[in-house]
């Protein structure tokens, strides 16, 4: 490719010409023209240039820049006394967390990422009046916890515990946005837990220093609620550091990329603009301050992101094969909602803010929650609160017992198995709710009697249909131990690392009442 281009270019030089074909297209030439080709040696996603070639053009390498040096004059520009130490502080936490924490797709500890360090630093040294070193802790807490794992966190806890000893970071006030965050949680019939209401909060402080992010996770940890919790919650506060929240969801992958960036006609010469540059030149031209989100719902691949990455650095310009260059606003947010980044190059990763997301923080209780909450309009609220500890209790246990003791064939979670269970427990009683609102209940009078063996009935075939041949047998055994009443605590605990929560009282057609 570059052989083909280099020797376009020479061939009108020698002619002398004005105008000239290039890659198909005819372009002006500047009889100037220079040749510079960008190789970075052992990068993922570049390859080397032939011998031959290489010979022809100068190599120029350039210096490992001084990130402590860099990072001293940002803070001195932000009005920082101290910056020398905190700028040491910051470049430390970043190789140290490189060489101790675990080796995750998603983790970058490069210059962006000390880019997005000062950024913060900037931002809260303007916003709060608290002391130097307790500004830098926050910063490097607000801009690289959202992204770890569960089991890194008290391992960078620990580093930052050592580089900043015996600063105590005051509580962040967030009482107007956490209030609108559980109204909104009561109006989406989701659960308020700590875990999901702390990732709203990660994904809003990455959100003020990163206009790329990504909301990493596994299906079923809760990445497309908390981006609606944290829009509703933004359009619900009149405040004017909060505003309302414009989103734009594309899949990439769901069109071809030059229906996603756009494409020059072959026959008639015209240029089609493509989905993505008609949503960023809509949002880029719109007169609201409303804040416009334009969130890629889909796997990222090497392919279509790396035609992102001008519009993920600092510049925030879509560079697009036309010739037309479209400047992002300020209140524009580029967000990718991914379930792993092991096809993403390092440049695209190290472009963006992460907000990690583990199914196992959200659990599976709080779908249970939900969905007894979505019956409680047409059934009985006694009959739901039995149902409610029932289905959490037969559901723990025999989480804890399938993904202690059976294999799947096809891997799945805790969170989806439950979900799988109360899908096939809702097709017995969803025809009950009735259409309209003055229409009587259908609730059939012997309803305790169907919910029981429903759900048994759901657990067998919404659970035990997916574990092997092999392993039914035991999960039998175990269901119906669990349904005659017998102390499965006693017996399978003492193998397993979970205790099962307390039996409760049911009765069913496979045993009487206990």
């Amino acid at each position: 490719v570059v052989a083909t281009q280099v020797k376009s270019i020479q061939d009108a030089l020698r002619a002398k010409k004005k105008r000239f074909i290039f890659q198909g297209e005819e372009i002006g030439l500047v009889r100037t023209v220079g040749i510079f080709i960008t190789m970075n040696p052992g990068y993922a996603g570049r390859s080397e240039l032939p011998d031959n070639l290489k010979a022809l053009f100068r190599p120029c390498a350039m210096m490992v820049p001084n990130y402590a040096l860099i990072a001293e004059i940002e803070l001195y520009s932000f009005g920082f006394e101290q910056a020398k130490p905190i700028a040491i502080k910051v470049c430390a936490s970043l190789t140290l967390s490189s060489e101790q924490l675990s080796s995750q797709d998603h983790y970058d500890f490069g210059m962006r990422a000390l880019k997005a360090i000062l950024t913060a630093c900037g931002n809260l040294r303007r916003a709060l009046d608290w002391s130097e070193d307790q500004i830098g802790l926050r910063a490097l807490k607000d801009v690289n916890l959202p992204k770890f794992t569960s089991n890194d966190i008290p391992l960078y806890t620990g580093i930052t515990n050592d580089l900043f000893p015996g600063i105590n970071l005051p509580a962040p006030d967030y009482e107007l946005l956490n209030n609108a965050m559980h109204g909104q949680c009561e109006a989406l019939n989701l659960q308020p837990k700590p875990e999901f209401l702390k990732k709203c909060i990660q994904l809003y402080e990455t959100i003020m220093v990163r206009h790329g992010l990504m909301v990493v996770g596994g299906a079923y940890s809760g990445k497309s609620k908390v981006i609606k919790v944290l829009q509703n919650s933004f359009t619900a506060i009149d405040n004017e550091d909060f505003v309302p929240v414009e989103t734009h969801f594309i899949n990439p992958k769901s069109i071809l990329q030059t229906q996603l960036y756009g494409y020059n006609d072959e026959d008639s010469g015209e240029w089609t603009d493509g989905v993505l540059a008609l949503k960023i030149a809509g949002c880029a031209n719109s007169e609201t301050t409303d804040r416009k989100w334009i969130i890629f719902d889909g796997p990222v691949d090497a392919v279509w992101i790396e035609n992102m990455n001008t519009v993920l650095d600092d510049n925030k310009k879509l560079c697009l094969s036309s010739g037309a260059i479209i400047k992002l606003k300020p209140t524009m947010t580029i967000m990718f909602e991914v379930e792993d980044l092991s096809q993403a190059s390092p440049a695209t990763v190290s472009r963006c803010g992460m907000v990690l997301l583990e199914p196992h923080e959200l659990g599976h209780n709080v779908l249970i929650t939900s969905y007894i909450n979505s019956l409680a309009h047409f059934i009985d609220e006694k009959l739901t609160s039995k149902l409610h500890q029932l289905i959490q209790y037969i559901g723990d246990a025999v989480v804890g017992f399938v993904y202690g003791r059976c294999k799947f064939p096809v891997p799945t979670g805790p969170n989806f198995v439950i979900d799988n269970m109360l899908k096939v427990f809702d097709t017995f009683v969803r025809g009950w709710q009735p259409v309209e609102q003055d229409e009587p209940s259908k609730v059939p009078g012997n309803v305790e009697d169907i919910c029981y063996n429903a759900i048994v009935f759901s657990f067998i075939w919404g659970i035990g249909a997916q574990i092997d041949e092999d392993t039914r047998p035991q999960f039998d055994t175990f269901l119906q131990e669990i349904i005659n009443g017998e102390d499965v605590n006693q017996k399978y605990t003492l193998e397993m690392e979970e205790k099962f929560p307390e039996p409760v009282k049911f009765k069913t057609h496979l045993g009487t009442e206990y």
